[in-house]
């Protein structure tokens, strides 16, 4: 090397010349074979949670996401918006005439206007957030193995597919499910066949079976 300098050896440690690259997020989904009942148009796999609880807490995840994403942009705009609603008179802006008493009172002003935008918009994030998450988690796939009485609602899942499987079999005993699966080789349910009869809606679901 020129002059006779040695090399530093800290510009070849690990932490110099390793690229950390960020661990992969772990699938919410894996691929399982098709069924029978399925749409062969699909293919012959399909991409399915793998057990009711995986499938609620993937939904939670995303209602608490687009709720946060949502609340953030909401407190920017409630705050633009408090501001604008508090602002002093044009003509004080203009001449300059300002005392203490008129900052604290438009102080007081914003905060009351903040807190009261953003209690309403609050709510309507949840809303949104649902709007968002519920339709495509009624529709997702969950492997249907594996399912126990505090899980899954077996009455509304067997008054599914009685028709297409069991249209003569007037009951359904304890065995049924793994008859069931037998006869028709079910791989998967989709979520919204979790809910039976009983819930209007998937938190309503959540709250009575997966606390």
């Amino acid at each position: 090397m020129d002059g006779g300098e040695l090399p530093n050896p800290d510009d070849y440690s690990a932490a110099a010349t390793l690229i950390p690259f960020p661990r992969p997020l772990p699938l919410l989904r894996g691929p399982i074979k098709a069924g029978p009942l399925d749409d062969p148009s699909s293919g012959p796999y399909h991409l399915a949670f793998k057990s009711a609880r995986a499938w609620a807490a993937a939904y939670r995840s995303c209602r608490a996401q687009i709720t946060a994403q949502c609340e953030s942009g909401a407190r920017i705009g409630c705050s633009i918006s408090a501001s604008s609603k508090c602002k002093p008179p044009w003509w004080r802006v203009i001449l300059g005439v300002y005392s203490k008493q008129d900052f604290k009172e438009r102080e007081k002003c914003e905060e009351i206007e903040m807190e009261a935008c953003f209690a309403a918009a609050k709510e309507r994030c949840g809303g949104f957030a649902k709007q968002k998450c519920e339709p495509a988690f009624r529709n997702a796939r969950i492997v249907a193995t594996g399912f126990d009485s505090s899980v899954v609602d077996r009455k509304g899942v067997s008054r599914l597919i009685s028709v297409v499987c069991f249209a003569e079999e007037k009951s359904y005993g304890i065995g049924f499910w793994g008859e069931f699966g037998q006869k028709c080789e079910v791989t998967n349910i989709r979520g919204g066949d979790l809910l039976g009869s009983n819930c209007v809606d998937v938190d309503e679901y959540l709250g009575k079976n997966l606390v």
